[in-house]
């Protein structure tokens, strides 16, 4: 049997590992069906969540788990998804997401800054046009 080259052995460990970019869709998906649950399952305990505006900043997966509860008076009224798309892969992955909302019917996008430990998310960021996101409430 010959040995495996360095590719050959990169590419193996990228099968056997679960891609980040496949935790942020997982929990993309999780949003969507509102399965609070599932979507903290992969956060560290001691996670970081940033909202928009940089200035909020939760701390814990229980604080963020419980935000979760209240995540309508969060977004602006109407506001919905029409597209993700990741970019990396690794210990950063970065969502674009499309948005619309009722004050804001042309859309926008936003992104979300996705930071692992492993295999769990350790950080989520959101950067957004604070500006516009004020108006959109």
């Amino acid at each position: 049997m010959l040995p495996l080259s360095l590719q050959d052995m990169e590419v193996t460990m990228l099968k056997e590992q679960t891609r980040t970019s496949e935790i942020v869709r997982r929990g993309w998906d999780a949003v969507a069906r509102g399965d609070w649950e599932a979507l903290v399952a992969d956060y560290i305990e001691d996670m970081v969540f940033v909202m928009p505006g940089q200035a909020d900043v939760l701390n814990g997966r229980a604080a963020f788990r419980e935000a979760l509860d209240g995540l309508g008076g969060l977004l602006p009224k109407g506001f919905s998804i029409s597209s993700i798309r990741q970019i990396g892969e690794g210990p950063e992955v970065v969502s674009i997401v499309e948005w619309t909302c009722d004050s804001i019917p042309e859309g926008s996008q936003l992104a979300v800054l996705f930071r692992f430990r492993g295999d769990k998310v350790a950080e989520e960021r959101w950067f957004v046009d604070t500006e516009q996101w004020k108006a959109a409430f």
